[in-house]
């Protein structure tokens, strides 16, 4: 214990004498967390629509304008023909064109039926599928009110109308920023204690001092241990900033017991140092070191479920986000802060991570290559 007093005291004067990674460490998540929420936003809106109405009738008009109003499309374009539509669509100042053919109101009328032709700028995945999913339920709301505008209700024949209520738990309101904020924070405590840790003892060996240590009576896991305490700890102040963010700029509180939250971050921190300290005692250069972690951060990140939904991914992708740490790290903030859930919820997520921090600083170990 002594030995690793004095290996502390050193990396907490190593870690305060260069206050502008102290503040870099401290100001930049509290600046990403209050500024990306902001911009990761699943509601598209403004989605720019080129309208070719063959029609010109009262009917098309009345649709035209239901679509706009919605507040989901921005009307760029009011076209003669398909083809000057396509023109706009070609030069990316339309996302979607909304065609009604001639006789429209006339066979809606008489037919009862009748079809729209809708062309999609599909570029962006992402827009194409949530501006077509819209304007179809446009569409459909629209169908549904003529249909009972053009049969009148009487008590000999009556439409069957089926309602539908629907009820969305633990986020009743779809408040993106409450589903975003905690994968958001959970990311950014691993891009800070891993990147840190990384660079860690790599920073020694460049700067020589490594030798020191080397020909020191430290044994290999108390000059681990030394390296790891400190970032655990940076680690717990830059997670409890982003509780405070949370709560100050989104109103966002744990529905479930904050301390549930910290024995988690504790075991998961553990982990992430590890990996990060492993990654340091096989690189020579920081930018070694900063470039096989930026490989598995992207890893993490976009196999980690906060953009895409696991269970939406092939197999291989699911088999693979089980080894990604993040993954669990994300589910636990989701359950605890949106759902409220409690230790008992939650203990296979801390018995996987607390497997992947002795792994991992058993590695880290049994790596570190001592010459003494």
């Amino acid at each position: 214990m002594r030995i690793i007093k004095f290996l502390l005291i050193k990396e907490f004067k190593q870690i305060f004498r260069n206050r502008a990674i102290l503040a870099v460490i401290m100001v930049m998540p509290v600046m990403q967390l209050i500024i990306l929420p902001l911009a990761a936003n699943y509601e598209i809106k403004n989605i720019n629509l080129a309208v070719v109405d063959n029609d010109r009738s009262d009917y098309s008009r009345d649709l035209i304008n239901q679509v706009v109003a919605s507040g989901y499309f921005k009307l760029r374009t009011y076209n003669d023909s398909y083809k000057q539509a396509f023109t706009q669509l070609e030069e990316d100042n339309a996302d979607l064109i909304l065609e009604i053919p001639r006789g429209f109101e006339q066979d809606l009328i008489k037919e009862n039926k009748q079809q729209l032709f809708i062309g999609v700028n599909a570029i962006n995945g992402t827009k194409a599928g949530l501006g077509a999913g819209y304007i179809s339920d446009i569409i459909r709301e629209y169908n549904n009110g003529l249909r009972k505008k053009m049969n009148v209700s009487t008590s000999f024949n009556a439409i069957p109308v089926i309602e539908i209520t629907s009820s969305n738990w633990y986020n009743p309101h779809l408040n993106y920023r409450l589903y975003m904020v905690p994968g958001i924070l959970a990311i950014l405590v691993t891009l800070v204690g891993g990147f840190l840790s990384a660079l860690n003892i790599v920073k020694e060996k460049e700067a020589g001092t490594i030798e020191q240590i080397n020909v020191s009576p430290v044994k290999k896991y108390h000059f681990i241990l030394g390296k790891l305490i400190p970032f655990w700890i940076l680690g717990n102040v830059v997670f409890t900033l982003g509780l405070l963010v949370g709560w100050i700029f989104y109103g966002i509180i744990p529905l479930g017991n904050i301390l549930v939250l910290y024995a988690f971050i504790a075991v998961y921190l553990l982990a992430i140092l590890g990996f990060g300290l492993l990654v340091s005692t096989i690189c020579d250069t920081q930018q070694q070191a900063m470039l096989i972690m930026f490989f598995f951060v992207m890893i993490f990140v976009l196999m980690g479920g906060l953009f895409t939904p696991i269970d939406s991914m092939p197999d291989w992708a699911k088999t693979v986000s089980k080894f990604n740490p993040i993954t669990y790290f994300i589910d636990v903030m989701r359950m605890v802060v949106i759902k409220g859930s409690g230790f008992k919820d939650v203990q296979k997520h801390i018995l996987i991570i607390v497997g992947f921090a002795i792994v991992l600083n058993i590695a880290a170990v049994l790596n570190y290559r001592k010459t003494s």
